[in-house]
């Protein structure tokens, strides 16, 4: 089965709304169709309705970071899926490292997540990914497997076959280490084998999974070259418009 590369920048908690803007400006007339590659900035939920508007029509599309997983309610500082949705983005990141490490967020947390963002008509990207101790100790498959079966509880075959599944090393992430091209595809194997183990072969073969972990436009190729790998969720290098571009022109 052919599946569509998907290539998201992950801005984290980086730039300002008129960055943001300009940024936008800058790569939505520029980037490749959408017939070829779906091209997604995630960025800080500040910007999230600027950018809906200056993208709006373009082939960019757009990720939140993170959402709830209530649509309403007394959950100060938090932000609804509902009204996030009502924005006009499309995809939400959940279950990024980051987000498990410092705010400590659970695999039944993120489960919630993914069904709040289905609801809400959106797309979640879906992060899985292991330490340096787990790495080091042979324990990456159990592992990964582990957050799969966790974080996708209860969800449809139509729901995981449209879904997004980014691996991400932790030990890879901002580190300047990445794992490479054989590891990546090999791991992001193991995510497409424990779908097929829950959901059967069709929607393991539908279902997108990207590699995440220092990638750049230097290294992105070899890693698309992978039977298993389908897109990057990229940090650093999706910041400025021209890496970001580069590694759109480099999948397409």
């Amino acid at each position: 089965m052919s599946r569509k590369p998907i290539i998201a920048g992950n801005w984290k908690m980086n730039k300002t709304l008129a960055e943001a803007v300009d940024f936008a400006k800058e790569v939505k007339g520029a980037v490749p169709s959408n017939d070829a590659v779906d091209s997604v900035i995630g960025s800080p939920a500040l910007f999230l309705a600027s950018l809906a508007e200056e993208l709006k029509g373009s082939d960019v599309k757009i990720a939140a970071q993170n959402a709830y997983w209530e649509n309403t309610g007394a959950f100060t500082g938090e932000n609804s899926p509902a009204a996030i949705a009502d924005l006009g983005v499309q995809y939400v990141i959940i279950g990024h490292s980051e987000r498990r490490e410092y705010f400590h967020e659970t695999d039944a947390d993120i489960n919630k997540k993914a069904k709040a963002i289905f609801a809400n008509g959106m797309t979640p990207i879906l992060c899985c990914g292991e330490s340096l101790e787990t790495y080091e100790a042979g324990q990456t498959a159990e592992w990964i497997e582990g957050q799969i079966t966790a974080g996708l509880e209860g969800l449809t075959d139509e729901q995981v076959s449209n879904l997004v599944i980014a691996y991400e090393p932790i030990w890879a992430i901002g580190t300047g280490k990445s794992a490479d091209a054989t590891i990546a595809d090999e791991i992001c194997g193991v995510v497409r084998q424990t779908v097929e183990k829950i959901y059967g072969e069709t929607v393991a073969q539908a279902v997108r999974i990207q590699y995440g972990g220092s990638v750049n436009p230097e290294n992105i190729a070899e890693y698309m070259a992978k039977e298993n790998v389908d897109g990057a969720l990229v940090g650093g290098a999706s910041l400025v418009p021209a890496s970001f571009l580069a590694l759109l022109e480099a999948v397409k």
